[in-house]
């Protein structure tokens, strides 16, 4: 049995027209990424998402300092007056509008609302989000010493802190480093470049004990010394003097030395708390599975606020490694995994060269080659066991490291070459 005709529409509806209908479909809303931190380790795993899927996101990026993502390393040479704040920007605000990311500078993330997807910011901005990026990075530890707060008591950490120096340099002259690590050594010798009179504290007895040996660590100190600096290692700092700005250090043993500036660089701690009070899993820092995926399905986090596997980190080579797999994962092309690699320490303190891998220390089962040569300032110790080369320490001539650092990673059996190995890979390659 046929079915009644559809009834006709009323005289008075007007038949809809192909200007009335709608040329395509109504697209679909983007999902919403927002990236917490606008530093090196969140910028990079962004770069890395447009590598794979440009269009995928609608982007937010929140920061808390009023720049674009600038080379944090490359503050050094900002101190010391060999490059400018434009030399070491990596993403301008062009960047950003180009890229059709929204970046809120200076304007941190204060909460995170995990049940209803929402970030807040210091300024009041309410922000959703589908997928959430942490990139909160680390923040600099502060002696808690009396006087600690006093003006002129800085870190080594960011822009300001560098425009901190600078004013100082122009209006003070003794400047004190707390921390002879690479960081406090780098600004030691940008203070020196800039006039003032600079001693470094250091409560070790050697210099950068994390990356050199004893006597490594002493021809470094020699070569400083030579350039102007000042020491005094095994110092442990009691009190800050001063009544409203800093003027003096003194120490355990009741000694003083006079300071107008004193620039803390005894190391970081990963920045969590924001995500402590969110109540996403955190140890040391906030932890993270393979996938750089935290217990929560919708957020990431990468850089020097995480914890992969116990480890966490601070050199730049796994932290791009976490961004390509984080990048990825975010684009969702999630085939791969963040493996923590060994990591080998190339520095160029104030002109001096240093290499450093593997275990460099040594131990009873362990034997060690050195070389030195005083006259042409150059220093090698490699260490082996069991026919591998473990660790390697080079100052002065440091072209051999990543060859020593393959041989470290690949578990090279260096028998036949051990009489050369000191010489070098072209020697070692001529003796085969």
């Amino acid at each position: 049995m046929m079915s009644a005709p559809a009834p006709s529409p009323p005289l008075s509806a007007p038949m809809p027209t192909p200007a009335d209908m709608p040329a395509t479909p109504p697209a679909a809303a983007k999902p919403r990424l927002v990236v917490i931190g606008n530093g090196m380790a969140g910028m990079r795993t962004v770069e890395e998402l447009l590598k794979l899927a440009p269009d995928l996101y609608d982007i937010t990026v929140f920061g808390a300092e009023p720049h674009g993502n600038y080379n944090r390393i490359l503050l050094s040479p900002v101190l010391a007056g060999d490059k400018g704040i434009a030399d070491i920007m990596l993403h301008t605000h062009e960047w950003y509008a180009q890229n059709g990311i929204r970046l809120h500078a200076g304007d941190p993330v204060v909460k995170i609302d995990r049940r209803r997807r929402i970030v807040y910011s210091a300024s009041g901005k309410e922000v959703c989000y589908d997928r959430l990026l942490l990139a909160t990075g680390s923040k600099p530890f502060i002696i808690p010493v009396p006087g600690h707060t006093l003006d002129g008591v800085i870190a080594f950490r960011d822009i300001q802190d560098v425009e901190t120096m600078l004013e100082a340099a122009r209006n003070h002259r003794h400047a004190v480093i707390i921390g002879g690590g690479l960081l406090g050594l780098e600004a030691a010798n940008g203070l020196l470049r800039q006039g003032m009179t600079v001693t470094v504290v250091h409560v070790a007895d050697s210099l950068m004990e994390r990356q050199l040996d004893k006597p490594a660590a002493a021809l470094l100190k020699k070569a400083l010394e030579e350039k102007g600096l000042q020491f005094l290692l095994s110092a442990d700092t009691a009190e800050i003097i001063g009544p409203d700005r800093v003027t003096a250090v003194r120490f355990k043993d009741g000694t003083e030395i006079p300071a107008d500036l004193v620039v803390m660089t005894v190391g970081v701690r990963p920045n969590i708390e924001l995500a402590k009070e969110a109540g996403l899993h955190c140890e040391r820092a906030i932890v993270v599975d393979d996938t750089l995926q935290t217990y929560d399905p919708r957020i990431y986090a990468v850089g020097e606020c995480v914890q992969h596997r116990k480890a966490t980190f601070g050199l730049v080579a796994p932290i791009w490694d976490q961004a390509k797999v984080c990048g990825a994962h975010l684009a969702g092309a999630g085939h791969r995994r963040y493996v923590q690699q060994a990591t080998a320490t190339k520095l160029k303190v104030t002109g001096v060269d240093l290499y450093s891998a593997g275990d460099f220390i040594g131990g009873e089962s362990s034997e060690d080659l050195v070389l030195r040569d005083p006259r042409r300032g150059i220093y090698k110790r490699l260490i082996l066991k069991d026919r591998l080369l473990v660790g390697a320490v080079l100052y002065g001539d440091v072209k051999d490291g990543p060859w020593y650092f393959d041989l470290i990673q690949s578990k090279t059996d260096i028998a036949a070459m051990r009489k050369h190995l000191l010489f070098g890979q072209a020697l070692c390659m001529q003796a085969a």
